[in-house]
């Protein structure tokens, strides 16, 4: 057989217009070989005067997605038993939803008792939850297995060998304004999506996986613009790999951030063949990975390290039929998002002819 390609990886996040801080947290981990999977997740926290701690939330939304999906990844690994990939698929599908949630909610409450704030007063779990309110994508990405999940608003976007672009999460019905699920829901788990794809040719894996919150997106007129633009980049990817676009790509979400206003962040990983298969660490990682906090900053209320209890990796055969990309069983409610400082960035042109930045977008 022959050997697994590597994945080159970058992520970067830029704070919105007129943000006073940046409500996104993005991580990166792992090399997308056997024995080092790759993790990618980004999480947007809600922001505005009713979400005062979201940047919390979103911090803990990606180092416990992370402790979650190196889990995964474990079971990923574990083959002798027979009828393990519908096992696995049906985790994916409802175990690891439930237990991120859980995990999340139990987190987020847990920071509240240790730093309570008087004019922050909620009288019950849900209001608390509320404060600390951020969506979350992520991915796990092995030599033979796609998975991704998503919470929320952002994109998954995924180019495949052909340059066919696709969002496989997209939601079946268009959020409205800034609308969106959120981990602070109550039943957040029956509202994540996931898409479920096995890689049984590694020449026809995906070619390039990203990760972005809306800010990037809504800085387009179109969806189709947005498109444009994920083509665009794995066009300049493919011509100089991640090392030779690091130094633009910066640019570019700045760029979208002015004409959003939002927070805009972007991880993503490119598959570069010829990596072997040792399971040696390969490709470029450019930019450290945001690394968990080792203690809570007591001046700015930064959490520390999500910490990872009572991991329970396998899950109970629940069936063996499933969608490639489905949603977690119900609709779940939409949670109202109400960020400041969407659209009112400056105007200004494209930066480059080939990764297209288009008009300020009227949001409704």
């Amino acid at each position: 057989m022959s050997a697994p390609p590597a994945w080159e990886t970058f992520h970067e996040s830029i704070q919105g217009v007129n943000k006073a801080r940046n409500q996104d947290r993005c991580l990166v981990q792992g090399a997308g070989t056997a024995r080092d999977p790759l993790i990618l997740t980004v999480a947007d926290g809600h922001g505005s005067a009713s979400y005062p701690r979201s940047h919390v939330g979103a911090h803990y939304a990606t180092d416990l997605f992370a402790n979650r999906a190196r889990e995964f990844v474990t079971s990923v690994a574990d083959r002798d038993r027979a009828g393990w990939r519908g096992r696995l698929r049906d985790y994916a599908r409802i175990g690891l939803p439930e237990r991120l949630v859980r995990d999340w909610q139990s987190e987020v409450l847990r920071h509240w008792e240790r730093d309570p704030t008087p004019d922050e007063d909620p009288k019950s779990p849900g209001p608390i939850l509320r404060l600390y309110g951020s969506t979350l994508i992520g991915a796990v990405l092995t030599p033979d297995l796609f998975v991704a999940w998503q919470l929320g608003d952002g994109e998954l976007t995924v180019v495949d060998g052909d340059g066919e672009v696709r969002l496989p999460l997209a939601p079946a019905r268009a959020e409205l304004g800034d609308e969106t699920a959120s981990l602070c829901m109550r039943n957040a788990w029956r509202s994540v999506r996931v898409h479920w794809e096995p890689l049984p040719d590694p020449a026809r894996a995906p070619r390039l996986v990203a990760l972005s919150t809306d800010g990037l997106s809504k800085s387009f007129v179109s969806d189709e613009g947005f498109t444009e633009f994920a083509a665009g980049l794995h066009r300049r990817l493919t011509e100089r790999g991640v090392p030779g676009v690091s130094e633009d790509i910066p640019g570019w979400l700045a760029e979208a951030s002015r004409h959003s206003g939002d927070d805009t962040t972007l991880v993503l990983a490119r598959r570069a063949d010829g990596g072997p298969a040792d399971g040696t660490a390969v490709g470029a990682a450019v930019g450290a990975a945001e690394e968990p906090a080792d203690a809570e900053d007591e001046t700015t209320g930064e959490p520390a390290a999500a910490t990872e209890e009572g991991a329970e990796a396998s899950a109970d055969p629940r069936g063996e039929s499933a969608e490639a990309s489905v949603e977690a069983r119900g609709e779940g409610a939409d949670e109202s998002r109400d960020d400041a400082a969407v659209g009112q960035g400056q105007e200004s042109g494209p930066v480059d002819p080939r990764i297209p930045y288009c008009e300020k977008r009227e949001r409704p």
